[in-house]
């Protein structure tokens, strides 16, 4: 469906079937990591993902290429490796949770269902499950645009994505600091210590953001190299991570603000946002300039760059406004 070659089926199907398959992994490493961070226990949280991402390092080569007593299983090893680190996280992460020694304590008796509870939960979820459905959909036609031009432009693409998203790393610790930051601050009726938390986190963002960004574009071919030696593929992936490292600044900068609409309890602000620069400005100028004017992936590029600026220039208009102040449930 998503228009890859034969070969790249064939290899990648059993990957994919056991990412499907063990999705478990990463919703509960996410689930307990947040936990840790909305009780202000953050150092737990980042405990567990060195953790599972370390054994994911450790045991990549190991699966992939069959190294001592490890059977050898291709790309289905990355995934193999992945799944038991991100488990291995997890339970890390019960551990502490359980254990009862830390800030909060785990029993048998939260076990029960309390309707209200599950209510008050789904109510406040719904906007960020709506954020996560239109930001994944909409990579999800983009990828399908590009797999259009052949399977150099889909790995160009991929390792350019994955590059970035690693060195957002921090960016994204930030911006869900915001998020927690915000919401205690409102909790304890501090709407101005709120605010002032969250343009001093968007402007450290920015200034992260700035340096990866420099950093991207002065070693654009060595990073890149890491990946592929194949010729189209290197040049697809160093257009697609040059152009990207273009917005980083304002990317940087919405990231923060978007989270604290999310800690305010205003999830729908940041969900009308995300509806409207990737679905209704991203995918149709992404089909437009990669389609229609024949730009080819370089259109799609340049269609991520527009709207991740517009995340960041329309989330701090929305935030100037101030309502989000009054949505603390």
């Amino acid at each position: 469906m998503m228009g890859a070659e034969e070969s790249v089926v064939e290899q990648g199907a059993n990957y994919t079937r056991i990412m499907f398959g063990a999705c478990f992994s990463i919703v509960f490493l996410f689930l307990i990591n947040a936990i840790f961070r909305g009780a202000g226990d953050a150092t737990i949280a980042m405990r567990a993902l060195w953790l599972a991402n370390g054994i994911n390092i450790v045991l990549d080569p190991c699966f992939i290429y069959g190294l001592g007593p490890f059977p050898e299983l291709g790309v289905t090893g990355a995934a193999v490796a992945t799944n038991i680190g991100r488990s291995i996280g997890v339970l890390y992460g019960l551990y502490h949770l359980i254990k009862g020694d830390g800030r909060l304590q785990m029993h048998l008796t939260n076990l029960r269902l309390r309707l209200d509870v599950a209510w008050s939960l789904f109510r406040i979820s719904a906007g960020g499950m709506a954020q996560f459905l239109v930001s994944t959909t909409s990579w999800v036609f983009l990828l399908q645009i590009v797999s259009s031009f052949g399977s150099s432009a889909v790995a160009g693409y991929t390792i350019a994505v994955r590059v970035v998203m690693f060195s957002i790393l921090p960016a994204w610790g930030l911006s869900n600091a915001a998020a927690t930051l915000v919401g205690q601050n409102l909790g304890a009726g501090l709407p101005d210590r709120a605010e002032t938390t969250t343009w001093k986190i968007a402007k450290y963002n920015s200034m992260y953001m700035a340096l990866a960004s420099a950093l991207m574009l002065l070693f654009t071919q060595p990073i890149i190299a890491l990946f592929s030696q194949e010729a189209e593929v290197l040049a697809y992936a160093a257009q697609c991570l040059c152009i990207f490292a273009y917005g980083f600044i304002f990317w940087g900068f919405g990231m923060a603000i978007i989270q604290a609409f999310n800690g305010a309890g205003d999830t729908m602000t940041s969900t009308y946002i995300n509806i409207f620069c990737f679905w209704i400005v991203q995918v149709p100028l992404a089909y437009s300039l990669a389609l229609g004017l024949d730009f080819g992936p370089v259109g799609v590029f340049w269609a991520v760059f527009v709207s991740d600026v517009l995340a960041g220039i329309v989330g701090v208009a929305f935030f100037l406004r101030g309502k989000w102040k009054l949505r603390m449930v």
